[in-house]
């Protein structure tokens, strides 16, 4: 019995956690939507709800009562798959983003490994939908996603060790709580600079969009999608940027810790402290969507593999000589 209410508890806060995330993936697209529309001065979505608001919901119900077509020469078991292993390796990352110094699904002493594990997997829905579609728009996508993303993958995870050197723990609720007299977007803001562009890379965003290049390959590797299937690479897509968002936060910028110690602030709940930092972060994200023209391939190449690799290892050197020389390293 006893075990019993432990699974239902669990099933409870997974849910818990789950269904803001997609509630939030639905109005951030809302919202990115928006900001480009403001920036090219139109009006975005407006009629469907209030401002706009329940454009996305609108969206939805199309895509689940569009057909769903499978090609007939594809590989038609990975080919489903696809989408249901990006969405769901999008989802479950959130396990151990810690909300607050309570609120957290899974405060696992290596949670930095584990979003960087299940961050790393991400590439192998899109691969499978490109390679199953038998088709060469789908194809090309996947192997340009192939090799974009494992190659900022390196930059991103030698800017986690800056972080990493500072703090002595791959627990990321550590690593906030050693952000509290001085967030690290200050002593690592370089290391930061290139997180974001990074994270913009890893999550095929403009503008190194170019798994998904409209102008040359039609949608890339969703070319050959429809209906619902089409709707779930671009859940797993938009959770996989918020993400980066709350990556980005929980590193640099403090997680849910507040800016200021004045009293009006500290009323303010902590979680909503984060979810203001990834607003912050994906307003960015959707800024550059609308300003950055589209890099060129062997631009994103040089520019990962040329620039900020061995910029990101010279960082490492410096940050962990300036903690050696002034006996800063944690556990000393």
């Amino acid at each position: 019995m006893a075990e019993l209410v432990i699974f239902f508890e669990q099933i409870y806060r997974i849910l818990f956690l789950l269904i803001p995330v997609l509630v939030s993936v639905a109005m951030i697209v809302w919202l990115d939507r928006r900001v480009w529309a403001f920036v090219q001065k139109r009006r975005g979505p407006n009629v469907v709800g209030p401002f706009g608001l329940f454009q996305t919901l609108a969206d939805a119900l199309k895509y689940i009562f569009k057909e769903i077509i499978i090609p007939a020469s594809s590989n038609k078991v990975i080919f489903i798959l696809a989408p249901i292993v990006t969405m769901t390796l999008a989802l479950i990352a959130w396990a151990v983003i810690p909300f607050s110094e309570t609120f957290v699904l899974a405060d696992i002493n290596v949670g930095i490994l584990y979003l960087f594990a299940v961050s790393s997997l991400g590439v192998y829905g899109i691969i499978m939908g490109g390679w199953a579609s038998n088709s060469k728009y789908p194809f090309l996508g996947a192997i340009r996603s192939a090799a974009q993303m494992v190659s900022y993958e390196v930059s991103i995870g030698v800017i986690i060790i800056n972080v990493l050197l500072c703090v002595g723990s791959l627990n990321l609720s550590d690593i906030v709580l050693a952000q509290k007299d001085l967030w690290f977007v200050i002593p690592l803001f370089p290391m930061f600079i290139i997180f974001f562009i990074s994270a913009l890379a890893e999550t095929n965003r403009p503008p190194f969009d170019l798994p998904e290049a409209e102008a040359e390959l039609v949608a890339g590797y969703q070319t050959e999608y429809s209906g619902m299937m089409y709707a779930m690479f671009w859940l797993g897509e938009y959770a996989n940027i918020l993400l980066m968002c709350a990556i980005g936060s929980i590193l640099f910028l403090g997680g849910w810790l507040s800016p200021i110690d004045l009293f009006p602030l500290n009323v303010i709940p902590a979680p909503i402290w984060l979810i203001l930092k990834i607003l912050f972060l994906f307003i960015l994200f959707a800024l550059i969507k609308a300003i950055v023209p589209r890099y060129r391939y062997d631009q994103l190449m040089k520019l990962g593999w040329k620039i900020f690799l061995p910029f990101s290892l010279i960082y490492v050197v410096l940050t962990a000589s300036f903690l050696m020389y002034f006996d800063l390293l944690p556990g000393n």
